[in-house]
């Protein structure tokens, strides 16, 4: 029954931490340009309230991202072997994972907007439906969600990677 519980555990910080951050993100790039979740998202909330907006898809978009990230987090700690690691111990890593993936998603979407307003890419498809003074940040707001579910993916990835790697020498280091 305690395997049980730590694996829910693990899932539920998954969630969790990644509902949490979608929201805060949610809440800068719906602030910098809400057209991009008013216009270029289906209309799933009758409100342009930037708010409401960051609010709801941040639980939207987050919340089965952090559901499979805790999944195969949780297969990663707790199945096989005898040392297994716990919900209190991914809670530093999980964080971690948060604040490289917020890092890099203020960098990629600073990098759009820049991009954007140095002529060197566009919106391409988004022209007519987005008003032109709101162009740059929109940019801004796809390099900045591209990059948050791809370091959280990749991040992701690595953090399972690692917790696989810290169990084994765990059992390297308790058989000696």
């Amino acid at each position: 029954m305690t395997d049980l519980r730590e694996f829910i555990r693990i899932l539920l910080l998954c969630v969790v931490a990644s509902v949490a951050y979608g929201i805060v993100h949610d809440q800068f790039t719906a602030h910098l340009c809400v057209e991009y979740f008013t216009v270029a998202h289906p209309p799933v909330f009758a409100t342009t309230s930037p708010l409401l907006q960051g609010l709801g898809w941040g639980v939207i978009a987050t919340w089965w991202v952090g559901a499979f990230l805790g999944l195969v987090l949780a297969l990663s700690a707790r199945v096989g072997g005898r040392w297994k690691l716990k919900a209190s111990e991914l809670v530093r890593p999980v964080f971690l994972l948060m604040a490289v993936t917020a890092l890099t998603a203020t960098a990629c979407g600073l990098t759009g907007y820049l991009l954007f307003k140095a002529h060197r890419i566009g919106i391409a498809g988004w022209e007519d439906a987005i008003p032109p003074e709101k162009h740059a940040a929109f940019s801004a707001d796809i390099w900045s969600h591209l990059a948050s579910y791809g370091m959280g993916f990749a991040g992701g990835l690595f953090l399972c990677a690692q917790t696989l790697w810290r169990r084994w020498r765990l059992s390297r280091e308790g058989s000696k």
